[in-house]
């Protein structure tokens, strides 16, 4: 079986850190020809510089890594982007920001102030949700229910219909 190592080895002792992962390339699914071949996860890893980095929810080599970030900065931000850009922590000043920034780091910010703003509406309808329960004591405490608030309105109606009926009738 491939990625196993060599017999008697012990499993988990190498880089990889896991249990019952060979150190040469079994966590990344490999066989160790493509491991021998410096093949990893697909692709293939610069020779000085050795170990992998996580960009886009991927793992590329630093070389990759460094191409994938050199994007063309064609977007002039407005000032509500520039505010989403500050709220979400992308700048830590307005003055930070550049004159042009990429499409992908405006749509990155703009999703993760959109997640904080749900956050926001989460709490605040636990808040409101605790509001009314508070608010439903203390009309219980007062002896008040929407059934009697509706009683009473529906015979406060009646006398006023009777009393138009009376004066209709005089």
């Amino acid at each position: 079986v491939w990625g196993l190592g060599p017999p008697g080895a012990v499993m988990g002792a190498g880089r990889c850190g896991r249990e019952g992962e060979s150190p040469r390339g079994a966590r990344w699914g490999l066989s160790p020809p493509a491991t021998r071949m410096g093949w990893k996860r697909g692709f293939p890893s610069h020779p000085t510089l050795g170990r992998l980095t996580r960009c886009h929810g991927l793992f590329v080599s630093h070389l990759q890594a460094e191409q994938a970030h050199k994007v063309v900065a064609s977007y002039k931000p407005s000032k509500f982007d520039r505010k989403i850009l500050l709220w979400t922590g992308r700048f830590k000043t307005e003055e930070e920001i550049p004159p042009r920034i990429p499409p992908e780091m405006l749509d990155r910010a703009r999703n993760k102030a959109r997640v904080k703003a749900c956050y926001i509406m989460i709490g605040l309808s636990i808040v409101a949700c605790f509001a009314v329960i508070a608010s439903a004591k203390k009309a219980a405490a007062r002896h008040e229910s929407l059934t009697s608030l509706n009683l009473a309105k529906k015979a406060k109606w009646r006398e006023e219909a009777a009393l138009a009926a009376e004066s209709k009738t005089k």
